[in-house]
């Protein structure tokens, strides 16, 4: 009977090494998820800012960043396929819009690309939640745009100096 009970336990502790063995590396996969998602959305913030702040000299450089940070996001980790669909359907809008945007210096042609990359920020953020802080999902009505900030403030990238403080909070996705 003790050799059963002595059998069963390190039968037990086989497959539980094995459980681990194949658990630890998609653990893994999904830190870089994680990291990777959330490096791109710092770059998104950047160049969110910039536009905010009417720099349109800075703001091809920080999209050329952002499509940088956007095409070294593993393609493998993600926590389900319908989540890797999405961040390759949406991956693919920031990094046209992020290239369109990286060769103008017009400040409206900018903001214009800007709004695409933003369109696809929300629905990944929404639809990921591996979002390491707080983000605020943003809408102005003038511009009838949404975006993504890091803080609560207002920081109005359609309309920068202008208009900076144009809009409302509509959204707080929690940190993940």
């Amino acid at each position: 009977m003790n050799n059963i009970i002595s059998d069963t336990k390190k039968m037990l502790a086989g497959c539980t090494f094995l459980l681990l063995a194949f658990i630890q590396p998609v653990i893994a996969q999904n830190a870089d998820v994680k990291q990777n998602f959330n490096k791109s959305l710092n770059s998104y913030y950047a160049l969110k800012n910039a536009l905010a702040a009417d720099q349109s000299a800075e703001a091809p450089v920080l999209a050329a960043t952002l499509s940088k940070t956007v095409k070294e996001m593993p393609n493998t980790g993600f926590a389900s396929d319908k989540q890797q669909k999405l961040w390759t359907l949406e991956s693919g809008k920031i990094q046209a819009q992020a290239s369109q945007l990286s060769q103008s210096n017009d400040l409206k042609a900018q903001r214009k690309s800007f709004e695409g990359i933003s369109t696809a920020f929300v629905t990944l953020t929404r639809e990921l939640k591996i979002n390491n802080a707080p983000v605020f999902v943003q809408y102005c009505p003038m511009a009838k745009s949404t975006w993504l900030n890091e803080v609560k403030e207002i920081q109005n990238p359609y309309y920068g100096n202008a208009m900076k403080d144009c809009g409302s909070v509509k959204e707080s996705i929690e940190k993940r």
